[in-house]
C-alpha cells in the first residue's frame, strides 16, 4: 500500500510556516514554507542540500557508501529496544521467508556498537536502545538513510514491551494515540533553548492494516489504545519501587486510574518521539507493544523467562504476518 502522509500538520511541527506561527522559535524558523518538505530528498531540512557528504555517524554509513544499492529495496523497517530482540526478530522473519543459509549469514549490516542492523530482503530490523533520546538519534539517521537510499514509500513499525493499564499481561496494544506525560498528543523538546511541541500522529491506515492482520489470522490478537510515553521507568511511570519516591500509594493509584479513564492501555518510553518525528518527515509509522504486567496490580516485572519469551513473540508474529502479506510471500 502507498501510504499518504497528511502534510497539513507537518508545517506547524517541522517548518513553522507563517500560517502557523510558533512564538517560541527564533525568527529564522518562521520563514520555512511548504516547499521545505520537498528539498533534500524529501526531508524537511534545507541544510542537507548544502552537504557534499552526510555521515550517519551512529549507524556507521555515509551517503557515498552506495546506499541505493544496499538499502534501496527496503519497504518496511522494524525497530525495537534491544539488539538481541531485533536479531531474534530478523531470524524469525528469515525463517518465515525461508531464506537460505547464505542469505541468513549476510543479514547483519551492523557497523557500530550503537545500533544493530539486520536486513532481511526488503525489511530492516534495527535496535533503538531505551528511551526517547536514543530512539530520536536513530530515527534522524534512519529517516535520512531511507531517503538517501531512494526507498519507495517505506514504513516504520516499533515493536516492544510495555506496562499495561487495566489490561492483563500479554495483551498486545496497537497505539492509536501517543501521549506525553501531560496526557497531550504532543512530543516536547527543546530546540535552540526554546521549548517546541510537535503533534504525535500515527498512520491510521497502517495501524488498521496491522489490526486487520490480527483479525484474519488465527492466534493473533491485539487491541487499539492510547500509549503514554515517559522519560523514566520509575517515578515518571508512577512506580513506588524506585530508589526515590515522594508520593503515596493512594496517589499512585489515583494517577493510574486517571490514565485508564483517559483510554491509556500501556506505558513505554519511545512512542511520542516515534510518532512525532516520523510524521514530521512524512514516513508512515505504527507502534505494536505487548504488556508485561497490569500496572493497576503492581510495579514489579516478575515473570518466568519462558513466559517473557512468549510475550515478546506476540508483536513479532503480528508484524511478521503483516510483512509477509505486504511483500506477497
Amino acid at each position: 500500500m502507498k501510504y499518504q502522509i497528511a502534510r497539513s500538520r507537518d508545517l506547524t511541527v517541522s517548518c513553522c510556516s507563517c500560517h502557523n506561527y510558533h512564538p517560541l522559535l527564533p525568527s529564522s524558523f518562521q520563514a520555512y514554507s511548504f516547499s521545505l518538505l520537498l528539498t533534500a530528498n524529501g526531508l524537511p531540512n534545507p541544510h542537507l542540500s548544502d552537504m557534499s557528504r552526510d555521515n550517519l555517524y551512529h549507524l556507521g554509513y555515509k551517503t557515498d557508501d552506495g546506499l541505493p544499492e544496499l538499502f534501496g529495496d527496503v519497504q518496511v523497517v522494524v525497530i525495537g529496544g534491544s539488539p538481541n530482540r531485533m536479531k531474534s526478530f530478523a531470524l524469525f522473519l528469515a525463517d518465515q521467508m525461508k531464506l537460505s543459509q547464505n542469505e541468513i549469514e549476510e543479514m547483519d549490516k551492523t557497523k557500530t556498537d550503537r545500533f544493530s542492523i539486520f536486513k532481511v530482503r526488503q525489511v530492516l530490523s534495527i535496535s533503538h536502545g531505551m528511551g526517547v533520546p536514543s530512539v530520536t538519534i536513530l530515527l534522524h539517521e534512519l529517516c535520512k538513510l531511507l531517503r538517501y537510499a531512494k526507498c519507495d514509500n517505506p514504513c516504520i513499525i516499533r515493536i516492544g514491551t510495555s506496562g499495561g493499564i487495566g489490561v492483563p499481561a500479554g495483551t498486545v496494544v496497537i497505539t492509536d494515540r501517543a501521549l506525553n506525560a501531560a496526557l497531550k498528543d504532543e512530543h516536547d523538546m527543546y530546540v535552540l533553548g526554546k521549548q517546541l511541541s510537535r503533534p504525535t500522529v500515527l498512520h491510521q491506515g497502517l495501524r488498521e492494516e496491522l489490526m486487520e492482520t490480527c483479525k484474519t489470522n488465527d492466534g493473533l490478537d491485539a487491541q487499539f489504545g492510547a500509549t503514554l510515553c515517559t522519560d523514566d521507568f520509575y517515578e515518571g511511570q508512577g512506580r513506588i519501587d524506585g530508589a526515590h519516591c515522594q508520593y503515596t500509594k493512594e496517589e499512585q493509584q489515583e494517577y493510574l486510574q486517571t490514565l485508564r479513564k483517559k483510554g491509556v492501555k500501556n506505558i513505554e518510553m519511545e512512542a511520542t518521539a516515534v510518532a512525532a518525528l516520523c510524521h514530521a518527515v512524512g514516513i508512515a509509522c505504527a507502534i505494536v507493544c505487548v504488556t508485561l504486567l497490569n500496572r493497576l496490580d503492581g510495579d514489579q516485572v516478575n515473570i518466568e523467562p519462558d513466559v517473557y519469551a512468549d510475550y515478546q513473540l506476540k508483536p513479532q508474529r503480528i508484524v511478521t504476518k503483516y510483512i509477509l502479506n505486504r511483500l506477497r510471500y
